[in-house]
């Protein structure tokens, strides 16, 4: 395993000199586990390895880490090199409610250690946690210290709990050892010298207790590991991906795209012409990631610096399949610094003439990105196991993955239809935005809102409505805890798309702002200058123009776009070719050719004078979408020509880009897209996202 410098974040609330709280994010630079023999990571290794061989059906290992990266981190990395799952079901748990449970529960533990200021080895080793519970909780108020124990403030030898039995350990005789004797946090270990087991009243196994019959089913599955053979501990090793056996794709089946901006860019890839040899999904999306691949060592970069993955697949039920070649290019091994985070998404891409795989990539020239990767189950937010992350912060702009409504602990989908699924959707990206000290009430620049075609129509207009109501719950919780942010004024976007993985209703995807310096902008979402964009293709400003537009600017920082061309914004673009009933026809009078090209520059003059407004240009764009229907029955060939052609002439006229050899656009086929659930029924909608450097 590789030498990695990995980021990893912690909240603390803090007190300054004058007792006044405080509340601060801590990233952590640690380096990542590299297998080294005789760690004791390496005994786990072993350990579990052998578990493996004499119970074949145990497929997943449970730890306690509540809020250890160090803990949490090299459990994953045993469990994925031995094909386990990991699950850490107290991970982010408030701590002084799981010490309270588990003195209710009677877990008899001692202190063996004690290492943090107001702990005195003299008063408080091998004393029981629940008298120390209130001592806990009033140094946790002095000094911030975690009652539980998980920054090393002490450790704990467990004398008797619920699963134990038959007997319960009596301490006979131990030494406490002073390894250190600061006078302000003194460290001190308890060593066991002699013990005795003491057997339980025979009535402690009486009634139903589900623990104790569970413990009785399984008494006889407790094995003796010696004698093992190092060498045959070996994890197998991740195959490599067969990029020399790929199928010859001609040069006009294969399309590439790249916007300009020169340290965060993204690159797109796609396949058109279906007619060519039949490769399937997985040859489709081999052949994408091999070109994607090349790009990247082309501009000296590698898997490492893409900070996200858009990955779109013609067929949902072939996720498995996909998937197996995704993590054949990008692995954990090749990203030390942390796997991009992803969404997956179903899109027509065969109506729309295309092949089976579509990739959006976005990557940086740096190595800075935080990202947070939990591969543990829990009941915190869902898993990622896999190379795939929760999130990744790159120069105050956090990419989350997009979040289904699953629940965290089950990894299964909530009941209750799509306003259910948002619910717990949201619930999920706030439990992320947490770990970056944020809030999606707070910090959200755009939600990006999947909708299957599953759900009722009759249920489409509450999600936009559920998910306002969302927000302004979590703004009025902030206010109740004393705090008062600034609040962003984010924007929406809706993608009505086949289907979603694991056949959700909803997935979001949310982009936050989290400012280095933890202060949020005096101004969110206004124009900074009068300047007035130059004159383009014709067209001069109007009122009407505004609806058309949602846009997000964080002055001299971030602007955010989303432009709707909807029917009735057509008929005024293309008024003089265009009849009053059209708008009405859903489309069955098509468009021509002439008129798309108008509608094409409309959309470049209006992000145009849009970006120039507020103090941005071109070469700041990092991802630029143009979203149709393939009911628009304009080849998309012809699309890509007119909008490429448009921003040639804009070029020409005020050189406000470079095309240079390829498209600075993606052109993303979806079955709808609008402002609102109900309403999806855009001609060509517009996502911008700009970034100062």
């Amino acid at each position: 395993m590789q030498n990695a410098w990995e980021f990893h974040c912690s909240e603390g609330e803090y007190k300054d000199p004058q007792g006044k709280p405080f509340k601060r994010v801590l990233w952590h630079h640690k380096l990542s586990y590299q297998r080294t023999p005789g760690d004791e990571v390496e005994d786990m290794f072993i350990l579990l390895n052998e578990v493996k061989k004499q119970i074949p059906s145990i497929t997943a290992v449970s730890s306690g880490a509540i809020a250890s990266d160090y803990q949490r981190l090299r459990v994953e990395s045993v469990c994925s090199r031995l094909g386990l799952v990991s699950l850490a079901y107290l991970w982010k748990q408030d701590q002084s409610l799981l010490l309270q449970e588990m003195i209710t529960n009677e877990i008899m533990a001692i202190t063996v250690k004690v290492a943090a200021m107001g702990l005195d080895p003299a008063k408080h080793l091998g004393k029981e946690i629940a008298f120390l519970e209130p001592y806990l909780h009033k140094l946790k108020d002095l000094y911030g210290i975690n009652v539980c124990g998980e920054g090393g403030e002490y450790e704990t030898l467990t004398l008797d709990c619920p699963l134990f039995q038959n007997a319960r350990i009596m301490l006979d005789d131990f030494q406490v050892v002073l390894h250190s004797s600061d006078s302000i946090a003194p460290v001190g270990v308890l060593h066991p010298l002699k013990f005795h087991l003491e057997s339980k009243q025979s009535s402690s196994l009486s009634g139903n207790n589900k623990t104790n019959d569970l413990c009785r089913e399984n008494i006889s599955s407790v094995f003796e590991v010696q004698g093992v053979n190092l060498e045959e501990c070996k994890a197998p090793g991740e195959p490599d991906p067969e990029v020399n056996d790929l199928i010859e794709v001609s040069s006009h089946r294969l399309h590439l795209s790249k916007t300009e901006k020169d340290n965060t860019f993204s690159i797109c890839c796609w396949l058109q012409d279906t007619s060519g040899p039949p490769t399937g999904l997985q040859g489709d999306l081999k052949l994408i990631l091999r070109q994607i691949e090349l790009q990247l060592e082309g501009c000296g970069l590698g898997w490492e610096h893409v900070l996200y993955i858009h990955l779109y697949i013609s067929d949902m039920d072939q996720f498995t399949q996909a998937n197996e070649t995704y993590v054949r290019f990008i692995t954990q091994d090749k990203c030390p610094f942390g796997v991009p985070s992803r969404s997956t998404i179903e899109l027509p891409l065969i109506q729309a003439g295309l092949g089976r795989a579509y990739v959006e990539v976005l990557v940086a020239n740096d190595q800075s990105k935080r990202v947070l990767h939990v591969q543990s189950i829990s009941c915190w937010a869902p898993s990622c196991i896999g190379p795939y992350s929760q999130a990744t912060l790159h120069k105050e702009i956090l990419h989350m993955a997009g979040q289904l409504g699953l629940d965290p602990p089950t990894m299964t989908l909530c009941d209750g239809g799509s306003t259910a699924e948002l619910e717990s959707a949201l619930q999920n990206s706030e439990a992320i935005a947490k770990c970056f000290n944020c809030s999606i009430s707070t910090s959200a620049i755009l939600f990006v809102v999947y909708c299957s075609t599953n759900i009722p129509l009759d249920e489409r207009p509450k999600i936009h409505d559920n998910l306002d109501t969302f927000a302004k719950q979590l703004k009025l919780s902030h206010l109740d805890k004393g705090t008062k942010p600034e609040v962003l004024d984010p924007i929406f976007l809706y993608i009505l798309v086949p289907d979603l993985p694991k056949r959700a209703l909803v997935e979001i995807k949310p982009i936050l702002y989290v400012p280095e310096t933890m202060e949020t902008p005096e101004e969110t979402s206004c124009q900074l200058s009068s300047i007035v964009a130059p004159t383009s293709f014709g067209f001069q400003p109007a009122d009407w123009h505004d609806s058309c537009i949602q846009k997000c600017v964080i002055p001299g920082k971030i602007c955010a776009v989303v432009l709707s061309i909807t029917s009735v914004v057509a008929m005024k673009i293309c008024s003089d070719s265009m009849n009053a009933d059209w708008s009405n026809n859903n489309h069955q009078n098509f468009l021509t050719e002439s008129q798309m090209k108008r509608i094409s520059r409309f959309c470049i003059f209006l992000l145009n004078k849009t970006i120039i407004e507020n103090d941005f240009s071109w070469k700041d764009t990092m991802s630029l979408r143009l979203y149709f229907p393939p009911n628009l029955h304009v080849p998309l060939e012809t699309l890509s020509n007119l909008f490429a052609d448009g921003f040639k002439e804009l070029d020409q006229m005020n050189g406000g880009t470079k095309v240079g050899g390829k498209p600075i656009f993606n052109l993303v086929p979806v079955l709808g897209a609008g402002i609102s659930a109900a309403c999806t029924n855009d001609i060509i909608t517009c996502e911008l996202f700009a970034r100062k450097s």
